[in-house]
């Protein structure tokens, strides 16, 4: 029996750098009972509500983001480095962990470099096609770096590049076994922005199904709206008597997936890889101000699949957005069919093989 191992996960800033995180320390505590698992995060509300019904410890350290900004912030985030990288040291100190694991966020820079100058093995987690301002410079000095979707390894050396996917909630994947069966309930559509929602996805999806077209009548609504637009999106409904839950964020997202027959959402790589492992048809809508444009890039791959359309933001209106809704309630054959496709991209191990190159670090069978 191998014995407990002490894992030191870091990363954050959004659910889709957190989730997956949480899904490969569930995936090694199965496999090594009594294993001890640390978070390192920001300080930020979002890491705190993410992680706080995982039941892992956690701490924080006081960090900035460098890309994208303007002259003074990149230098006080260049200054507070040092302050970073130091009580990234006290806490891989006092923990002692057998492996530190990043899964990207500006968090993950200073807390890698510190376990690389204590000789920490280590491991970094890319979920997006294109990797992120930390992953790409940490890609030099880490042990190991696992990628979830094709062409993403080209940013990191060959040798020590392993393609496994995005992890996903384990609740997603028992879902992902479940056979469930519809009783005519209806159409529903799930509309998901993000972890912090989408204002233009709120207003583009309110626009739409106002519209009033005929195969939309009887559709029900489910609506993460983030917190800023959740009153704007409740009033929008009611005026127009569209049956829909809308909440500022949702918890219990294995059930409202499964009750949603398509998706339409931004394509955060997280969520793409739990709408995979489901197998739900879905519209992508990516938010255009992504770093490097990785979320349309992100979405292509499902769309090359046959799994997702795929909607640039600024030339999507209410009108083509309605059309296209009521096209695909229209033919439900393909709407099965992208359900398919979308299972087909999926990567339900995974978290298991990201622990498998945990294992291979650490030398153990």
């Amino acid at each position: 029996m191998t014995t407990p191992i002490r894992l030191m996960l870091t990363g954050g800033g959004t659910g889709g750098h957190l989730f997956p995180a949480i899904a490969t320390a569930d995936a090694l505590c199965k496999r090594v009972p009594g294993s001890e698992v640390l978070f390192v995060g920001t300080k930020r509300r979002l890491d705190k509500t993410s992680l706080e019904h995982s039941g892992y410890k956690t701490c924080s350290i006081y960090s900035k983001g460098l890309k994208g900004k303007n002259l003074i912030a990149l230098l006080q985030g260049i200054l507070v480095l040092p302050i970073s990288c130091i009580q990234a040291i006290y806490h891989i100190l006092r923990f002692k962990p057998h492996l530190v694991v990043g899964v990207g966020g500006y968090v993950t820079g200073p807390v890698m470099v510190a376990a690389r100058i204590l000789g920490k093995p280590t491991l970094i987690h890319e979920q997006n096609s294109i990797p992120g301002l930390a992953n790409r410079k940490l890609g030099a000095i880490v042990s190991r770096i696992c990628v979830s979707l094709p062409g993403s390894e080209k940013w990191f050396p060959a040798d020590k590049t392993v393609m496994t996917g995005n992890p996903v909630r384990s609740e997603l994947l028992l879902l992902a076994k479940k056979e469930t069966q519809k009783e005519n309930e209806g159409t529903t559509i799930l509309v998901l922005g993000g972890s912090l929602g989408a204002h233009r996805v709120n207003e583009l999806v309110c626009e739409a199904l106002s519209i009033g077209l005929p195969a939309l009548a009887n559709i029900k609504v489910i609506h993460q709206t983030g917190p800023q637009d959740v009153e704007e999106v409740k009033a929008t409904y009611r005026k127009n008597n569209i049956d829909a839950t809308v909440k500022a964020f949702i918890t219990d997202m294995a059930a409202v997936y499964e009750a949603a027959d398509l998706l339409i959402s931004r394509a955060g790589a997280t969520t793409l890889a739990e709408i995979a492992i489901i197998a739900k048809p879905a519209i992508l809508i990516p938010y255009p101000y992504a770093a490097d444009n990785h979320q349309e890039k992100n979405a292509q791959f499902y769309v090359d699949g046959g799994g997702a359309k795929m909607f640039v933001e600024k030339q999507l209106t209410a009108n083509i957005l309605a059309e296209e809704l009521a096209r695909l309630f229209n033919s439900p054959k393909e709407l099965q069919e992208m359900g398919e496709c979308m299972k087909n991209r999926a990567f339900p191990k995974a978290a298991e093989q990201i622990v498998d190159e945990c294992f291979k670090l650490l030398r153990l069978p």
